[in-house]
């Protein structure tokens, strides 16, 4: 009797959610070796660092979704353990065939089915942004991240380029590098801003989804916060490369401004987009799905 109340069938109980974190240490622990590859990727190659971000990420966009675990009921498990089961294909599957990116998504899809063979499906539904952002966790694949950090680095110097020479600054550009001073300064992946936009994305789809925006302001935010960030990397790369001319590659100022310009760019491009949904409104534009209070203040 017991049992049956604390396990209830209408809705959702903290006894579920912690069955349901049991479930996904199980997962974890079945999938162990993928996932530690994931936490070493993301703690050794700064490329993949926006992957501690996710959890944080998925965390507020749950908190911020917490009313609607009222109209979850659970039921509908089966769909949890069918994720099990496509999930230890592709991680099988990945391991045996060499495909790194399929064998860290099938530990994620393991973990994550696990976790709605105790919650259901209708879990889904209620919070699939929390969810589809999990996506993040899996590391791009290195050819991938070539394909696109190669045409954007020489992008980046070509911009660097225009942009000092407006300022006066007398500069040559030669693919990614780029010659100050007589001094060369490659525009390598650290600089290319690809970094940033992938952190970018993270923040604009947590605070996209935290507001009752409509799903096309959504849309606009997404689209706008690559080339957001790209345009603050430009602005960032211009001071770093001229530091670099001046003081040498082996210079602390510019070393030290690389590393913490961007921390500070990241929170402008944010401010940016942010400042678009300020323009929007300023325009009369229809933003969120039903006025707020505060737009009457």
């Amino acid at each position: 009797m017991t049992l049956s109340k604390t396990f209830r069938t209408d809705r959702l109980t903290k006894w579920h959610l912690l069955a349901a974190f049991a479930m996904g240490a199980i997962g974890v622990a079945a999938t162990f070796d993928a996932w530690h590859d994931i936490y070493t990727l993301a703690s050794k190659d700064e490329e993949y660092s926006h992957i501690f971000l996710v959890p944080f990420v998925v965390a507020g966009m749950i908190w911020f979704r917490r009313m609607r675990v009222r109209h979850c009921k659970p039921s509908g498990m089966i769909f949890g353990v069918m994720l099990v089961a496509i999930g230890w294909l592709m991680f099988d599957y990945g391991f045996y065939h060499a495909r790194q990116a399929l064998w860290h998504l099938g530990a994620v899809v393991v973990t994550l089915g696990c976790m709605l063979s105790v919650l259901g499906k209708n879990v889904v539904f209620r919070f699939f942004p929390a969810i589809a952002v999990l996506i993040f966790l899996v590391p791009v694949p290195g050819r991938i991240r070539q394909e696109i950090a190669l045409p954007l680095q020489a992008w980046t110097a070509r911009a660097t380029q225009t942009g000092l020479e407006i300022c006066s600054v007398e500069t040559e550009v030669s693919g990614n590098m780029l010659f100050i001073n007589g001094q060369p300064v490659t525009v390598a992946e650290a600089c290319n801003g690809l970094r940033m936009v992938f952190m970018l994305i993270l923040v604009s789809y947590a605070f996209s989804f935290a507001l009752p925006l409509r799903n096309t302001v959504r849309f606009l935010m997404l689209l706008a916060s690559p080339l957001v960030a790209i345009f603050c990397n430009v602005v960032r790369t211009l001071p770093t490369v001229w530091l670099y001319g001046r003081y040498g590659s082996e210079g602390a100022l510019p070393i030290a401004f690389h590393t913490y310009s961007g921390w500070a760019m990241a929170l402008i491009a944010f401010l940016l987009l942010l400042g678009i949904i300020k323009l929007l409104k300023w325009a009369m534009l229809p933003v969120t799905r039903f006025p707020l209070a505060s737009q009457y203040a």
